[in-house]
């Protein structure tokens, strides 16, 4: 059961918008798994702050959220439902 679905949400925050197409072309390769998405580009911090639900099994999670902060300038980190 270690490998059950588990319900997450993906903090990302894109302080280079050059990282952009990168940022989205991860998030497309683990496409399957997405719930919802929803980003905010905060201008007057010069950053985009996204928000993803996955319904994935973890290991899943964490590739995704790995892959995602080894793009030069995107912190990413996950939190995941106890249900």
């Amino acid at each position: 059961m270690e490998n059950a679905n588990r319900l997450a949400q993906v903090g990302i925050i894109v302080e280079d918008g050059a990282a952009t197409d990168r940022v989205n072309s991860v998030l497309s390769e683990f496409g399957a798994f997405v719930v919802g998405r929803m980003g905010i580009p905060y201008r007057s911090r010069g950053v985009s702050v996204i928000s993803v639900v996955i319904d994935a099994p973890a290991p899943t999670v964490n590739a995704l959220t790995g892959k995602l902060g080894m793009v030069a300038g995107v912190s990413a980190k996950a939190l995941f439902s106890t249900k």
